[in-house]
C-alpha cells in the first residue's frame, strides 16, 4: 500500500536538477521522501499546493558559505540574526557547504581549543564562538540550535593547522603534520565532506605546497574533495592556479576551485586563460570545478587586507603590532610594492573600492569606503584601517569591488561551474549575495541575459553541487529522494538585495521544503526549522 502523502504539489512543471528537460509532474512528499506522480492523477494530502504555471525543483545548494555558526539557540534569538539565518532560505536555498576557505569550527587538539576561540570569534563575527575536537562534537553542538537549512561541512585547513600548532608562520614538523593529517582523516571519517583551504588567510598562508599536497592525499583516501580558495586571485592569478592543480594531480583528491574569480585591476579578463586551463586539466584526467557568485564585488575580513607576517601568531599578535607606528608605515610599503606570493587586495586596487560591511560598535561606518572615511578624518587610510582594527577588537568585514562583468559572466556560463554565494552573514551591511545569488542567476543571468537555460541553472545549483559533495539522495527529484524542494515563478524570479538593502527577500520564490516540512509558503517563513548536520560518507 502507497504511504499517505503529506503534501502534494499539483500542476507544476518539474526542473529535476539532472539538466534534463523540464516536464510536467505531480511531486507529493511521504515520511520525507519524494513520491512522482503522473499529472493528473488523483491523490489526496495532508496539504495541496496548485503549482500551476510554477517550476518546481530540487532545493538548491548552496556549495560556498560561511555560516558555520550561524545556527540560533532556541532561547536567545535576536531578530537581526534570525533574518540571517532565514536569508538562504527564502531564496530556496535547502542545503549549504560550510567549512570553506580554510575556516571551521573544528577540529583541534584539547589544549589548542581556547586559543581558537578568539580567532574563530573574529571570522565568524556572531559573539563567542566554540571551537570542537572533532566533526562528532561540532555536529552534536549544532542539534539543540535551530536551522533552517541542512549543513555540509568542510575541514579548514586554517583551524587544522592552528589546531595542532597555533598561528606561527612556518613550516610544521614531521609530528605536527601528522597530528594534522590524523585529525583531518578522523573528521573526514566522522562525516565531514572535504579539505578546504584560504591560502591567502593567515595561518593558512603560512603553508607551503608540501603541506597541503600531505593533506590533501587524507581527503583523497576518502574520495572526498580538496576545495581551495587559490593563493592568489589577483595578479598571480596563473600561478596560484597551477599550484591547486598540482596539489590535485599528485594527491589524487578532486580539486574544487573556491568563488573562482580574476579580480583586481591587473586580471581583469585573464578568465580567457584560465577557463580553457581548468578545461585543458579535465581532458588530463584532473577531476576539477569550480563555483561562483554571479557579482563583480567579494567579502572578505578586513585584517586580510594587510601583509600576511602583521597577522602571525594571531589576532591578538596583529591587535599589539598595530599601536606601533614603524609597523603601520612598513605596512603602507608593502601594500605599495608588494610581496611575493602575497594577493595584496588593495596594491592590486586601491582603499575606494573597500567598503566597510561590518563594524559591530561603529555602525555609522557600514556600507562606506575606506577611503572616504580616512578622508574625512584626514588621516592615511592604513591609519585609519589600523585604527578601526584596534577599536573593533579585529572583527571588520569589508566588501571588495574588484571585478569585471565579463569575467563573472564567463565563468558563470562554465560548464565547469556551480553556484554558491560565498556568504558571509554577519550583522551590519552583509553582501548582497548571502539573500540574492540564487534568484539573481535564475532572473537576471538565466532568464533576462540568457545566459544560461533554466535547466542548465537548476543542474548548477543542484545535481552538480549535490554530485561533488557527496550528498547521496539530494540535488535530483526522483522516487525515495529526499524532500527538499523548492517552488518558483520562471517569469518572475528575481533578486532584490542591493548594497543597501542586503538582506531584501527575492521575488518569484512561493515555497520551499526542507526534509518534507513546508518551510517557506507564499514567499513567506512558516517557522518551521527542519534543518539539520548531514554526515558525508
Amino acid at each position: 500500500m502507497a504511504r499517505p502523502l503529506e503534501l502534494l504539489l499539483r500542476g507544476g512543471t518539474l526542473v529535476d536538477g539532472t539538466g534534463g528537460p523540464a516536464r510536467a509532474v505531480d511531486v507529493g512528499v511521504a515520511d520525507g521522501r519524494i513520491a512522482l506522480l503522473p499529472t493528473g492523477r488523483p491523490a489526496t494530502a495532508d496539504t495541496v499546493l496548485d503549482v500551476d504555471g510554477l517550476v518546481v525543483a530540487p532545493g538548491f545548494i548552496d556549495v560556498h558559505t560561511h555560516s558555520d555558526a550561524l545556527a540560533v539557540p532556541q532561547d536567545t534569538e535576536d531578530p537581526a540574526v534570525a533574518a540571517l539565518r532565514l536569508a538562504p532560505l527564502l531564496q530556496g536555498v535547502t542545503t549549504e557547504i560550510a567549512g570553506n576557505c580554510g575556516s571551521s569550527l573544528f577540529p583541534a587538539l584539547p589544549a589548542r581549543l581556547p586559543g581558537l576561540a578568539e580567532h574563530l570569534r573574529v571570522t565568524f563575527g556572531l559573539g563567542p564562538v566554540a571551537p570542537c575536537p572533532d566533526f562528532t562534537a561540532f555536529a552534536a553542538g549544532q542539534a539543540p540550535a535551530l536551522r533552517a537549512t541542512h549543513l555540509a561541512s568542510l575541514v579548514g585547513h586554517g583551524t587544522l593547522r592552528a589546531g595542532v600548532m597555533g598561528f606561527d608562520a612556518r613550516t610544521p614538523t614531521a609530528d605536527e603534520l601528522a597530528a594534522m593529517c590524523d585529525l583531518l582523516d578522523r573528521a573526514l571519517g566522522q562525516g565531514a565532506a572535504g579539505l578546504s583551504t584560504g591560502l591567502i588567510y593567515p595561518p593558512g598562508t603560512y603553508a607551503d605546497t608540501e603541506e597541503i599536497v600531505a593533506l590533501a592525499r587524507v581527503a583523497a583516501r576518502h574520495g572526498k574533495p580538496y576545495v581551495t580558495h587559490l593563493r592568489d586571485e589577483m595578479s598571480q592569478i596563473d600561478r596560484a592556479l597551477e599550484e591547486a592543480l598540482e596539489i590535485a594531480v599528485r594527491s589524487g583528491a578532486p580539486l574544487q576551485v573556491s568563488h573562482h574569480k580574476t579580480a583586481g585591476r591587473h586580471a581583469w579578463g585573464a578568465t580567457l586563460r584560465t577557463l580553457p586551463r581548468l578545461e585543458r586539466a579535465r581532458a588530463e584526467g584532473v577531476d576539477v570545478l569550480c563555483d561562483v557568485y554571479p557579482y563583480t564585488a567579494g567579502s572578505t575580513v578586513l585584517h586580510a587586507m594587510l601583509p600576511p607576517w602583521a597577522n602571525a601568531g594571531g589576532i591578538g599578535a596583529l591587535l599589539a603590532r598595530l599601536h606601533d607606528e614603524s609597523v603601520r608605515e612598513l605596512i603602507r610599503r608593502d601594500i605599495a610594492e608588494g610581496v611575493d606570493g602575497w594577493e595584496n587586495t588593495v596594491g592590486n586596487g586601491g582603499w575606494d573600492l573597500i567598503a566597510v560591511a561590518a563594524a559591530p560598535t561603529h555602525p555609522h561606518v557600514q556600507g562606506r569606503r575606506i577611503a572616504d572615511l580616512a578622508a574625512e578624518r584626514g588621516c592615511d587610510p592604513v591609519d585609519y584601517v589600523c585604527d578601526l582594527l584596534l577599536a573593533e577588537q579585529g572583527e571588520v568585514t569589508i566588501i571588495s569591488h574588484s571585478m569585471r562583468e565579463d569575467d563573472v559572466r564567463r565563468v558563470i556560463a562554465s560548464p565547469l561551474s556551480m553556484i554558491g554565494s560565498d556568504g558571509v552573514p554577519k550583522p551590519g551591511r552583509p553582501h548582497p549575495r548571502w539573500a540574492g545569488s540564487f534568484a539573481r542567476v535564475l532572473g537576471h543571468y538565466g532568464r533576462d541575459e540568457r545566459l544560461l537555460t533554466l535547466e542548465t541553472a537548476v543542474h548548477k545549483m543542484t545535481g552538480l553541487p549535490a554530485a561533488r559533495f557527496g550528498l547521496t539522495g539530494r540535488g535530483t527529484v526522483h522516487q525515495g529522494a529526499h524532500a527538499d524542494l523548492v517552488v518558483f515563478d520562471p517569469a518572475t524570479v528575481s533578486d532584490r538585495a542591493t548594497f543597501d538593502r542586503p538582506l531584501a527577500a527575492p521575488d518569484g520564490i512561493g515555497a520551499v521544503v526542507v526534509a518534507g516540512r513546508l518551510a517557506v509558503r507564499d514567499g513567506a517563513p512558516t517557522g518551521v526549522c527542519a534543518g539539520r548536520v548531514l554526515e558525508v560518507r
